[in-house]
């Protein structure tokens, strides 16, 4: 009889045939474990829950011009989809930084790349926001490296999780920090703001039209939870159809999360140090996702070639093909600028 240490622990019990909260989906908290289930969630245009199909990492690859022997970051780990790939082209001899301000995921992809093989000479894990790059890189005594790849989505893993707070897919708290343990949640942040500063947030984070509406609605108040919220968007806006009324409750998530966590600040922050993090003829990829995010790396890497700093980058953006926005629709959004050291 095996010893009962040694066996492997049970699942918790759920009422019904399935589990219906998260918390009890073995399988999105563990999705390596089951290949057959996430290759034929991925054949059918959807993204696992609880994983992250890396997006455009062909063009990535094809953009750093990764060898073997190359030193650089990951600015973005996430799941370390693209880190897996990129370590696969630098190893032997290279090694790659995964920096990640994320303290609940950073953990579980480092143990994932460990799995795979990559050791702490290959890789290694940083928890930090990508603006603490040049810290992060001076505190290992790197002058600089010859790539740098920041891939600005949310992983799926952080969507999928209510108790994070990102999606009004289901109830959870309105969290939807990167690091829970900083900062004001988005119930607090909403209950601070002012009418004018929401406002401003909608307009310069989401395009949003209805952005003075939605300001006047929303500021000051304190929502249970996200789907509190989600109602409440869907309340102020009144009589739209419902592609429309839900396209709004996705930019004004999306307006707060990047109010939350200041992710423009962070980004603008990494922009200005990014090419002396860069060796002479070092290679800088940033995939983003949404207009804000674009403007300011393509105005970023545009200043640079004028000043000399960088030497090339791509004139016209590079986006995901068809057959790629067909199976994972989330890149649909996606766009791809790099840029090359002077």
């Amino acid at each position: 009889m095996s010893d009962p240490a040694e066996r492997p622990p049970r699942r918790p019990r759920y009422s019904g045939k399935n589990p219906r909260r998260f918390a009890e989906k073995y399988k999105e908290h563990a999705p390596e474990l089951y290949p057959e289930t996430v290759a034929r969630v991925i054949a059918g245009g959807k993204t696992p829950a609880g994983s992250h199909v890396p997006i455009m990492v062909d063009e990535s690859l094809a953009a750093l011009a990764l060898h073997p022997g190359q030193t650089g970051v990951d600015a973005t780990l996430g799941y370390g989809g693209h880190a897996a790939r990129i370590l696969k082209r630098i190893t032997p001899g290279g090694k790659l930084l995964g920096l990640d301000v994320d303290p609940l995921e950073l953990p579980k992809t480092a143990a994932r790349l460990l799995a795979m093989g990559f050791g702490e000479c290959a890789f290694e894990a940083v928890r930090s926001n990508y603006a603490g790059i040049a810290k992060g890189l001076a505190a290992r005594e790197l002058a600089a490296v010859d790539f740098v790849f920041a891939d600005l989505g949310c992983s799926s893993m952080q969507y999928d999780d209510p108790l994070r707070g990102f999606s009004f897919k289901r109830a959870g708290p309105l969290d939807m920090r990167m690091n829970p343990g900083r900062g004001l949640s988005a119930a607090d942040w909403l209950v601070k703001v002012s009418a004018e500063k929401l406002e401003l947030a909608l307009h310069e984070h989401a395009d949003e039209p209805r952005a003075e509406m939605l300001g006047a609605a929303l500021a000051g108040h304190r929502f249970t939870d996200t789907l509190a919220l989600a109602e409440a968007v869907r309340e102020a806006v009144g009589n739209l159809d419902n592609g429309l009324l839900e396209l709004t409750v996705r930019r004004v998530f999306q307006a707060v999360r990047i109010a939350v966590n200041e992710e423009f600040t962070a980004l603008e922050a990494f922009l200005r140090v990014l090419p002396d993090c860069l060796k002479p003829g070092g290679r800088a990829v940033v995939l983003t996702f949404h207009s804000g995010e674009d403007r300011r790396v393509k105005k970023a890497f545009q200043a640079g070639l004028r000043e000399g700093v960088y030497a090339s980058l791509n004139e016209s953006v590079i986006t995901a093909g068809p057959e790629e926005r067909r199976l994972n629709p989330r890149s649909s959004a996606a766009k791809l600028r790099w840029a090359v050291k002077a």
